[in-house]
Order: structure tokens, then sequence, then C-alpha cells
């Protein structure tokens, strides 16, 4: 199942919620590993279930060989082994589709949506240019969920996640739900 979240930090403050208290929030979705990125008004924490490659060299976040770009998924993109053929310059390390995502991105740049088949959530972090790119699946199988305010921007596979930052200061007013 997996499970992605991060923050992007829109004013520059000195204290930002905790990325590891987003990722334990979801902590079920992903049993096999758990990992974090960090890097200046970024952050990015990954919860995995490992499907595809078993091995520890497909876990989350995963940063390219050069450092440039850095991945958290949620999902799986069954035609990862076309696309993957589609780029063999690229030095693959792995044999997941994690990785293959990665590298039609740093190729394609956000078009490579286009070219998957799959059901995914995914965050790409470019280093150099400062520019965080979130994605979503078509019809949405996969969920994402965000919060923005002056501050943050907020982003995880579960609202629950979102909670757990407690930065959230907007409560819901329940009397506008309807009662079922």
């Amino acid at each position: 199942m997996c499970g992605i979240a991060g923050i992007l930090d829109l004013s520059a403050k000195q204290i930002r919620p905790d990325i590891s208290a987003m990722t334990s929030a979801m902590a079920h979705r992903g049993p096999d590993s758990d990992g974090f990125y960090t890097d200046g008004k970024v952050s990015l924490g990954h919860r995995r279930l490992s499907i595809i490659d078993l091995s520890t060299s497909a876990n989350q976040p995963f940063i390219d060989d050069s450092g440039r770009y850095v991945l958290v998924f949620n999902g799986e993109m069954y035609n990862f082994l076309e696309v993957k053929h589609a780029l063999p310059n690229y030095p693959y390390r792995t044999n997941s589709d994690t990785e293959v995502l990665l590298a039609a991105f740093i190729e394609w740049g956000p078009k490579c949506v286009e070219k998957f088949k799959g059901m995914f959530s995914f965050a790409v972090w470019d280093k150099e240019e400062k520019s965080l790119h979130i994605f979503r699946d078509r019809l949405g199988v996969k969920p994402l969920y965000y919060y923005e305010d002056n501050e943050f921007l907020l982003f995880a596979s579960e609202i629950r996640s979102i909670l757990a930052a407690g930065i959230v200061k907007k409560e819901l007013d329940r009397s506008a739900l309807p009662d079922y």
C-alpha cells in the first residue's frame, strides 16, 4: 500500500512540522521501512510496503545518482518495464518501478505522467531548481490529500498524517456536515 508525506515551507520559518510524526500516523500503510529527507524548505517522508523490488536499495525517499532529484512514491506503475525500455541511458541500480518513475521524470519532466499506466501518487523534489512537483493518477485511485496556508503546504496519503503535523489550526465545522 505505501504512504507518502511532505512539507513545503512557504515562509522560511525556523520551526517546521515533524515529518516523522506524519509518517508515523500512517505506519499501517508500510510496515517494511520508513524514510525521511529534509533539504532547506522541504521535507519528504515515506512508509514502504515492499512489493516489486524487495531490496533495501529501493527504499524511499529515492534519490537519483546525481543527487539532484528526490522522490516519494505510493502506488504501482503497471507499464514500468515498457517505460524502462524507453529510457536505456539511465543508470538503473534497482528493479523497482520507483526508479523507473524517477528516470521518466528526469527525462520528460511533468509530462512523464502521460506515459504511465497505473495507480499512483508521488512527489519529486528538484534540489537544483528548488521546486516540488506533486502528482496523482487520473482516477485518484491512490489518495493524495493536501493542506495549504500562508506558511506551509502539507501533503500525504492520509488526512490523519496532515493532522499529525499539528499545524492545521482551523477546526472542521461539524454542524455543516449532513447526518448519516
